[in-house]
């Protein structure tokens, strides 16, 4: 199995702690909303601004960078 790139990373990461949030708010308690929102509002920045904190920790952790980070 190949090494996943930045992009990929970072997406999967997205999706998980996104899920994670919701399916917290639902089971544990609607404040873990925010844990889905947080990560949406960081999604939007990073399409805007072009940097993603998650992919500069990705980078350094020496994932090969994708197209987009």
């Amino acid at each position: 199995m190949r090494k996943p790139n930045i992009d990929q990373a970072v997406l999967l990461l997205a999706g998980t702690l996104n899920l994670t949030g919701v399916a917290l708010s639902v089971t544990v308690s609607p404040c873990w909303a925010l844990l889905s929102g947080l990560v949406s509002l960081n999604l939007i920045q990073s399409s805007i601004t072009g940097l993603c904190p998650a992919a500069v920790l990705l980078k350094k952790m020496g994932l090969q960078s994708g197209r987009a980070f």
